[in-house]
């Protein structure tokens, strides 16, 4: 394996697969999937934003490699992430004589990495599929664990799968045509890694947290190999979300779902809305007696540092609690959240009463 490139390993039994992070490797793409496997047939199903930048160099590499490749776009944003989308692609696919040995490639963000893992998911009753994430949330966070799924109105990943890749590949290179807003938001999902399972990577964060803005590809390699080993363990020990170990993974996310609802999808980033979250989060646990005022604050500090947003816009209160009742980890009506306990520990705190919550919401 060459110098700049590290290889974490999903352990799931026949479903176990490989993920492949370095600084150039999609010009190796072709090579890197015939090892995962023998493809004959690709359908590259691409971001809009990225089909200029990345798709084309990608086809090339799979072509060469001796694997027939083809592009499908999809519309940027989650607007796309939809039902509706999802259909368009299956008929794309039936348009293009896709069976079961063609392999789909999903190549951007956390958006295509989820639609086309559901169509991936569905179409012919499952198609092998390969991740190939362009932004830094996809990388160090949808594109491992194989849950795929799309939107339904004012709810996110309502309808959806549990559907691993044979592999994940992942090219720092990506990230530098990623915009500077985009970027910055994929490093809320890095905070969250520290915070939930490693403190010592969370000092880590703290003094790399310069180098992590300026894009250092040395750090990051470093660092998104130790997101998707962290998120690698959970998934091992809770692939389906059945004992409840995944959970500690949506930590801030109740709070980010509904704020990402009802501000309207699209008008905040997905990692803005969960750098906001954690606060939340952050504050309710404290409120509650489960962490002091310095694990606030220190938290803050870091999003701060990554140039991250801390404080709740301008949103009706009682429009965020209605959103929150549709969140999957409500038991019986009655909101649940991830909260910490200390620094790289967390639980799922049930029966959270409205009042602390309001409390959270208002800072």
């Amino acid at each position: 394996m060459a110098e700049n490139t590290q290889s974490v390993q999903v352990g799931l039994r026949e479903r176990s697969y490989e993920i492949r992070i370095g600084t150039g490797t999609l010009t190796g793409a072709g090579e890197f999937l015939n090892e995962w496997g023998t493809w004959r047939r690709a359908v590259v199903i691409a971001d809009a934003a990225v089909v200029g930048r990345h798709a084309k160099k990608l086809v090339e590499n799979l072509n060469a490699s001796g694997i027939s490749a083809q592009v499908v776009s999809v519309p940027s944003g989650e607007k796309s992430k939809c039902v509706a989308e999802a259909d368009r692609l299956w008929k794309k696919l039936l348009e293009l004589g896709a069976d079961r040995k063609t392999l789909i490639v999903a190549l951007g963000g956390g958006v295509v990495g989820d639609l086309a893992g559901f169509v991936s998911a569905t179409y012919a009753r499952g198609l092998a599929f390969v991740q190939v994430p362009t932004t830094l949330l996809a990388q160090v966070d949808s594109s491992v664990g194989g849950k795929v799924g799309v939107n339904l109105p004012g709810t996110k990943n309502m309808v959806g799968a549990f559907w691993q890749p044979v592999g994940v590949l992942i090219d720092t290179q990506t990230l530098e045509t990623l915009p500077e807003r985009e970027y910055l938001s994929g490093l809320a999902e890095v905070v969250k890694y520290g915070v939930i399972l490693d403190a010592e990577f969370f000092e880590r964060l703290e003094r790399d947290a310069a180098a992590l803005v300026a894009k250092k590809h040395d750090v990051l390699r470093e660092v998104i190999a130790r997101c998707c080993r962290l998120k690698a363990d959970v998934v091992e020990a809770d692939e389906r979300e059945e004992t409840g170990r995944r959970s500690v993974l949506n930590y801030g996310h109740t709070f980010a779902h509904a704020i990402e609802a009802v501000a309207g999808y699209g008008e905040l980033l997905h990692g803005e809305a969960v750098s906001i979250g954690m606060t939340c989060a952050a504050r309710l646990a404290q409120k509650l007696g489960r962490v002091d005022a310095g694990f606030v604050q220190r938290q803050e500090r870091l999003l701060a540092a990554l140039k991250l947003p801390a404080e709740l816009p301008s949103l009706d209160g009682e429009k965020l609690l209605a959103a929150m009742a549709h969140d999957k980890k409500v038991a019986d009506g009655k909101l649940r959240f991830v909260l910490p306990t200390r620094l790289g520990d967390v639980e799922l705190v049930d029966e959270i009463g409205l009042p602390d919550v309001r409390a959270a919401l208002r800072g």
